[in-house]
């Protein structure tokens, strides 16, 4: 079993430095203001129509994403660090992404098995020896970091697709805005509001060598139907761009074109939202009625770009993510500043075989899954389940990783019994066009079962304002108040 969980709100009974604040509010707040707040809080979700699609659920899979009213809070020389080895993290993925699409130095040195990217599916053969504009694969990124301790933050995995999430992270503070503004006046808090706008400096970067002016800027969405739309609309409102589907591009000429009320419009940069498989019915998957006919032409000639590049999934692959921290040492040349957890590939005999030992033990996951689907948590499984696994280990263990179960921290959340500590990660986004630009903090995700340690949405769990103080309170532990 890990260990005991750290509590970020206090050590041995007493409250850390940047928790003061926050502890004093909770001790004089009664349990029914908050649950009203908290009740305000889904209200205005509701108003504004933020939902997150759930797929598999029987009736309407549209449903809130719960978010908590109490917010978890980084000191500003731990977020620091943190972004520090974010901002590294992030330059070694996209250095990785241009070599392994280009000259692949890292496999001829043997530092990542060949085998392992040449014959996965997330690496795609259509980009060898293409460049992106500005040699940039991965523009959004986001890393789902967790914490075990007051310095230590372990990377569990690296979306460099399509992540999703940020909206949820700018609503939950202009809702807590509305809610707290004198809890907000008690500390100095690093905004985040300007995240589309460096976003959108971020798009307008990397421009595609023959762009005719100011770029133009559109969001490709694969339709409403999809679990983010809400997003690929809030940010395109946001950044004052288009939210546009496949049906309302078409390509002359290898030039991409947007149909207008006004006659078309060329567009220049293209944040798309949808899979490579669905992005050019030409070049993927032709029954592809999502995406754009000619979109992989136009995009080799330099006529637009896309963000993210299609292939840099190569760079999130969980039987890729061992490598990333040989990536920090062979492209930049320096030790890792944030650590990997340690990773079992059951593809390898003797990983497989340690895994199949200590399945009570571990955290399974599909190497090709996301949102928490298809993962064994072996502490909390049962002896049915791990004998289910362990079948589909052996039947296919290419499929599958294996990890320590960590001790996610945890931090005090409104539950129905009261304020309790629950489990969360966060998912900070890292921008990466002509510079690399990060907003302070990011989308915490909380695990609202007690004990539970899934924080995906699709699983339940809720979202939480990220505050990271501009002035670091001295992190002396202060006794607790009784509330």
């Amino acid at each position: 079993m890990p260990s005991p969980a750290f509590n970020e709100m206090t050590t041995d009974g007493l409250v850390r430095g940047p928790y003061a604040e926050i502890a004093r509010w909770l001790a004089s707040a009664p349990q029914e203001a908050l649950e009203r707040r908290r009740h305000e809080a889904e209200l205005l979700f509701k108003r504004i129509g933020i939902t997150f699609a759930v797929y598999g659920e029987g009736g309407d899979p549209e449903r809130l994403i719960p978010f908590d009213i109490i917010p978890r809070i980084l000191a500003r020389a731990e977020w620091e660090a943190l972004s520090r080895g974010l901002v590294q993290r992030v330059k070694a993925l996209n250095l990785f992404l241009l070599d392994v699409y280009g000259a692949q130095e890292i496999l001829r040195a043997g530092r990542i098995p060949a085998g392992l990217v040449r014959d996965n599916a997330a690496f795609r053969p259509e980009m060898k020896g293409f460049v992106p504009p500005g040699g940039v694969y991965t523009h959004i990124a986001g890393i789902d970091v967790v914490r075990t301790s007051p310095n230590e933050f372990w990377v569990l995995e690296d979306n460099c697709r399509t992540p999703s999430g940020v909206s949820y992270m700018l609503e939950g503070r202009e809702a807590m805005l509305r809610l707290f503004p004198d809890l907000f006046a008690r500390h100095r808090i690093a905004p985040v509001g300007h995240y589309p706008e460096e976003l959108l400096e971020t798009l307008k970067s990397v421009a595609p060598p023959n762009c005719r002016g100011l770029p133009r800027v559109a969001i490709l969405t694969p339709g409403s139907y999809n679990s983010a739309y809400y997003e690929h609309c809030f940010l395109a409102d946001e950044m004052g761009v288009e939210v546009v589907e496949g049906p309302d591009l078409f390509v002359e000429d290898d030039v991409v074109f947007m149909r207008t009320t006004t006659g078309p419009q060329r567009v220049d940069v293209i944040y798309r939202r949808i899979d490579d498989d669905y992005l050019d019915p030409r070049v993927f998957r032709p029954e592809s009625v999502l995406g754009v006919p000619g979109l992989m032409a136009a995009y080799k000639a330099g006529n637009v770009a896309l963000a993210n590049a299609p292939g840099a999934g190569i760079a999130d692959d969980k039987a890729i993510y061992p490598y990333v921290p040989e990536m920090v040492r062979f492209y930049l040349g320096e030790e890792p500043l944030l650590a990997n957890v340690p990773t079992y590939l059951c593809e390898r005999e003797e990983d497989r075989a340690y895994v199949l030992d200590h399945l009570d033990e571990l955290v399974v996951k599909l190497t090709h899954g996301s949102g928490g689907y298809g993962m064994l948590i072996g502490p909390h499984s049962t002896a049915e389940q791990r004998a289910e696994f362990a079948a589909r280990i052996r039947a296919r263990p290419a499929d599958y990783i294996a990890q320590p179960t960590l001790s996610l921290s945890t931090v005090p959340t409104l539950v129905e019994n009261g304020i309790a500590p629950r489990h969360v990660d966060l998912r900070p986004f890292v921008l990466c066009g002509k510079e690399v630009r990060i907003v302070p903090g990011g989308l915490t995700r909380v695990a609202l079962r007690e004990g539970s340690l899934v924080v995906n949405s699709s699983q339940g769990g809720g979202t939480k304002d990220t505050w990271v103080l501009e002035d670091d309170p001295a992190d002396i532990p202060k006794p607790a108040e009784a509330g």
